[in-house]
């Protein structure tokens, strides 16, 4: 497998995981997010996100939606891409 073909398979990855994240307010949050930057994400960016997916979902979504303080341990900067991505868009 070609380091290319590998991260495309990556990109999909995270795409469905991000969609299918169990509610549909994180659906919308992370997978439009996603979506919107796919062609961009490369390994290192792709490990950031599915490092900050693994997080429990109740977590990821209180801190997204700034209902709870963002642990010093979490990605501020990808919570703080996503939430600007939303925010673009309204």
């Amino acid at each position: 497998m070609t380091e290319k073909h590998d991260l495309e398979t990556r990109r999909k990855r995270a795409l469905y995981r991000a969609q299918h994240r169990g509610t549909q307010e994180m659906d919308i949050l992370i997978g439009g997010y996603v979506a919107a930057h796919l062609s961009g994400l490369d390994a290192a960016m792709l490990d950031r996100l599915e490092t900050l997916m693994d997080h429990e979902e109740t977590d990821l979504q209180a801190w997204l939606m700034g209902q709870r303080d963002i642990p010093g341990d979490v990605d501020r900067g990808l919570i703080d891409a996503i939430r600007d991505h939303k925010l673009g868009q309204v």
